[in-house]
């Protein structure tokens, strides 16, 4: 499976994965998706939504056990964030066909779609639509860099955009979702455990600052007589280190766009994109508070005027105890708890059914880069931690 995967979106030149939601990487992971839930007798559909499910029993018996991530990257992201979840559901289940296990409940594997948020700028599109924490009306606002809408998106490749939306009727027959993913960080590494089980995932959001200037001649105007945005940019994103060290948080202005993009030319906006996290909701008003003050007082200084806007946000959150703490009897107490700072379907999904996750150690720490990692083994040991793990859940 993960052989077949890996050449799907893969860049020659950066060696990364650019597997942006519904263009023709993305479909060809939605193929291989079907290839692999028909292969072992699933019945595969897509959702209003474009999630992709794979069903073993009948799903409208509720309670179901359900597992999955998302095959869609970063740009240049790594092979293992979203897709070691997917193809470790695959793998759970034919363990558990080994194992003999007869499942007593509904079983999923699912796809969920633009889980990045590469293309549109807005992370976990398909969960927060299902879930309803995006509305068809704010979904059908999102456009890519090119100017192409998510409904134009869709409609593009043979989805219908129309038919978008909440969807409790399928939320309520799911009575669990585990969810694997790769780990974002070098807890485990440190700890020596190779799986772990997540406790919370930060609050986290990203905010749009649009500085905006006076276009004019790089050669010929004075420095003193200059409007250049890109100056205060700069600084704002000096002050974004700053202030996240000094409140024991992460900030990152890691997109930016520039007008008129020039060589020679003073540009008249500039647009950074910060995604800050932090592990209490205090600490991230107080580091978000202090960057837009920042932001405002260079801005002022310069003569550039500043619009900051919250594109998203999500609150801290908490996975449920009880199904949290029988992961841990299940596992036997041979996986640690800790805490997260990347979002996962998991978490938007976790106000609407309970959800958990389990993590597999990244010797390097990367990730969101070809860098990022998974020893084999330690991938397997995932396998089986999510087999025992939906065998507890759901079989007899």
């Amino acid at each position: 499976m993960w052989a077949d995967l890996a050449t799907i979106g893969r860049n020659a030149d950066s060696g990364g994965y650019r597997r942006y939601a519904w263009t023709g990487a993305d479909a060809d992971c939605r193929t291989w998706f079907q290839e692999q839930a028909e292969a072992r007798g699933l019945t595969c559909e897509t959702d209003r939504n474009g999630n992709q499910w794979a069903w073993l029993g009948d799903p409208s018996a509720g309670d179901a056990a359900v597992t999955g991530s998302h095959l869609d990257s970063v740009p240049d992201g790594g092979a293992f964030d979203g897709p070691l979840g997917v193809v470790s559901s695959f793998a759970a289940l034919d363990e558990l066909r080994r194992r003999g296990a007869t499942f007593t409940k509904p079983f999923a594997i699912t796809n969920f779609g633009d889980e990045e948020g590469a293309r549109f700028g807005l992370a976990c599109v398909g969960s927060r639509l299902t879930a309803g924490r995006l509305t068809k009306a704010q979904a059908y606002e999102l456009r890519d860099g090119d100017g192409v809408s998510l409904p134009q998106a869709m409609e593009a490749t043979g989805y219908d955009p129309d038919a978008i939306g909440p969807d409790p009727e399928r939320l309520a027959r799911i009575g669990a979702f585990v969810e694997l993913h790769v780990e974002q960080g070098r807890a485990l590494d440190l700890s020596g455990d190779p799986v772990g089980i997540a406790s919370a995932i930060w609050p986290h959001g990203r905010w749009r600052f649009d500085f905006r200037g006076e276009a004019n001649h790089a050669g010929t105007t004075r420095l003193a007589d200059r409007r250049d945005p890109m100056l205060t940019y700069a600084e704002t994103v000096l002050a974004a280190r700053r202030e996240a060290e000094l409140a024991g948080a992460v900030a990152t202005f890691g997109k930016v766009s520039v007008e008129p993009n020039g060589v020679n030319a003073i540009p008249s906006l500039v647009r950074g994109w910060l995604d800050s996290r932090a592990p209490e909701q205090s600490a991230l008003d107080v580091v978000t508070a202090a960057i837009e003050a920042a932001a405002r007082e260079h801005a002022e200084r310069n003569g550039i005027d500043l619009t900051v806007v919250r594109e998203s946000f999500t609150p801290v959150v908490e996975f449920e105890h009880a199904l949290r703490d029988e992961l841990g009897k299940i596992l036997g107490g041979r996986a640690p708890l800790l805490g997260t700072g990347a979002g996962h379907d998991a978490g938007i999904l976790s106000e609407s059914i309970p959800t958990a996750m389990l993590f597999v150690r990244n010797p390097t720490g990367v990730s969101h880069s070809p860098a990022e990692y998974a020893a084999e083994d330690d991938c397997l040991a995932g396998v089986i931690a999510l087999a025992d793990v939906l065998e507890g859940l759901a079989c007899s």
